[in-house]
């Protein structure tokens, strides 16, 4: 099942995606947030009847524009630890991600002129939640799993590498391409990949993850509760433009394309200004 949140009349509607062309509204909720916050999230999503609303040219929101918690992980594919000359991690590199970095999958990323030297493209899958998860073995962890989605964790490398904490580079307004859909049956291996201008920058699958999505639900739940809607970012595979040499950063008007086979793409115009 493929949903999504989109922008409908001043307003945002959750829907169910019935084919790439047309979706259903689930009646008396405005976004995924909210659906998930019921427990019974998923069978809402799959008897909803509401009205029935176009894809094309849909204006999508993030797909969980509410998270709680954004938990970041990175360096955990082990193409991106080798190329930035280090060892593969005994435990995850965890930081967060405000929900305000967040941006629909298709809007312009609009980022100001004094972080805009050093923006580099980060291709990741997206873990959501959709059962509270609190000290959960791994074995177990993927029934608190609601579903998969796509992100370009952008980054600003210049504010990222000012401090030993990474967070002030990853979490500017607005910044983070974040859909266009929650997967419901999503498996690991699939291509993914960022394209800048058409260009291919990143390539891989997300079976080269070190810590896989039940690995860092185990993980991140022995030290806080993972609670519906909470996202977790896997973190991103080799090919980033600060690894390059010489390095390689986005440009005023340049778009950045992240897919992921079976989840889809996040496409986000650069804006500098």
């Amino acid at each position: 099942m493929r949903l999504a949140t989109l922008r409908d009349g001043g307003t945002t509607v959750a829907v169910r995606a019935d084919s790439d062309t047309t979706a259903t509204v689930i009646d008396g909720f405005p976004d995924l947030s909210a659906l998930l916050a019921d427990s019974d999230w998923k069978q809402i999503a799959t008897s909803a009847s509401g009205r029935s609303i176009g894809l094309d040219g849909a204006n999508f929101a993030p797909v969980v524009p509410h998270p709680g918690k954004i938990v970041c992980v990175g360096l955990n594919y082990a193409s991106h630890i080798t190329e930035m000359g280090r060892e593969l991690p005994e435990y995850p590199t965890l930081f967060a991600k405000f929900a305000d970095a967040l941006t629909g999958p298709y809007d312009d990323v609009v980022v100001p002129a004094y972080a805009g030297s050093q923006l580099d493209w980060e291709a990741e899958l997206a873990v959501i939640i959709g059962k509270t998860a609190y000290q959960v073995d791994e074995k177990d962890a993927t029934d608190h799993i609601a579903g998969y989605s796509v992100i370009n964790d952008y980054t600003m490398r210049d504010y990222q590498y000012r401090t030993l904490q990474w967070d002030q580079g990853k979490t500017f307004e607005k910044t983070s391409g974040f859909g266009p859909f929650l997967v419901t049956d999503y498996q690991l291996g699939t291509p993914i990949e960022a394209r800048l201008e058409g260009e291919v920058v990143q390539s891989s699958t997300t079976d080269d993850l070190v810590f896989t999505p039940a690995r860092l639900v185990d993980y991140i739940s022995h030290i806080v509760t993972l609670r519906p809607g909470d996202v977790i970012i896997t973190g991103t595979t080799g090919g980033v433009g600060h690894a390059r040499k010489p390095p390689r950063y986005i440009q005023d008007g340049e778009t950045v394309e992240v897919s992921i086979g079976g989840l889809g793409t996040v496409r986000n115009k650069t804006v500098i200004k």
